[in-house]
């Protein structure tokens, strides 16, 4: 069946019969595709024609299937494209250092057309899923809208990691843990927390707790909900791991911070500033009764 809507798949495979039997198979179902014999030459074939998905040997010369991977990863403009390995082997060993350098898929060869196109569909189709969620529930909520809190002042600015901090913000009312980002923008668990620490030495449960307490913070100053249906609105299970946190991030409990943050708008009034402001009078004068 061609493909209404054409992507271009790189395929990296130093063995010649191999590589023309994938790419005959997906220019057939319609993909624009695109061969590379080496690593090396791959790199610069992915960085020039950005590709919407990869498929690559690992057992290559000069440069094995794990270095594409893992200089892919590290260049901002290749960092989000999936991968799918082929391997003739597939020890544990072998397949978690392809999930754990980012993979996506990972398929043994010998592997038939159908299994690939098979794999790439899945692959194309959940990231198709994903965008189309961004596009029409991100910002979508059957609760009262949380207060609104520009992300740009919580999350760095890194192009790559734009996927994750979208998610988060979309979800971080929702329990959302490391998993959940990870399985959202197809990254392994272990990769994911690799990139985010490397670029801004913070943890994906740590922006996910940060934008927590951004949230939790106008909540606890402007409205009169208790502490647990604060916890629970913010995606807490209950209102004492809410609190913990709140405590580390801030020092003071939730319920501490509150009453301080309402001493120091009351001393702030202007009728108490009013008051303090007459001058004292220090020997008043008694009326007289004549």
């Amino acid at each position: 069946m061609m493909h209404k809507s054409s992507k271009k798949i790189l395929v990296i495979e130093d063995d010649a019969v191999t590589r023309n039997l994938f790419l005959d198979g997906l220019e057939a179902e319609g993909f624009d595709t695109i061969g590379s014999e080496n690593g090396l030459d791959a790199i610069q074939q992915a960085q020039e024609h950005l590709p919407d998905l990869v498929i690559c040997d690992i057992l290559m010369p000069d440069l094995d299937g794990y270095s594409v991977l893992r200089m892919l990863r590290q260049d901002p403009l290749t960092a989000i494209i999936p991968f799918i390995f082929l391997t003739g082997s597939d020890t544990k060993a072998d397949v978690r250092k392809g999930m754990e350098l980012g993979a996506d898929d990972y398929l043994t060869k010998p592997a038939t057309v159908d299994e690939l196109l098979r794999a790439i569909a899945i692959r194309l189709e959940k990231q198709s899923l994903l965008r189309y969620w961004y596009a029409t529930n991100s910002h979508q909520t059957s609760e009262p809208p949380l207060p609104a809190v520009t992300p740009e002042l919580i999350f760095p600015s890194v192009p790559h990691l734009k996927e994750v901090f979208d998610f988060i913000e979309a979800n971080y009312h929702q329990g959302i843990t490391l998993s959940d980002v990870a399985e959202a923008v197809g990254y392994s668990a272990a990769y994911l927390t690799n990139q985010v620490a490397k670029q801004t030495g913070e943890t994906v449960n740590g922006w996910i707790v940060k934008r927590r307490m951004a949230a939790a913070r106008p909540l606890l100053k402007d409205t009169n909900q208790t502490v647990e249906q604060i916890a629970t609105k913010l995606g807490y299970q209950n209102a004492c791991h809410f609190s913990r946190q709140f405590r580390q991030h801030h020092g003071l409990s939730p319920k501490i911070w509150r009453k301080q943050y309402q001493f120091i708008e009351v001393a702030r009034s202007p009728k108490l500033q009013l008051i303090k402001s007459r001058p004292q009078i220090l020997n008043p004068i008694p009326l007289s009764h004549g």
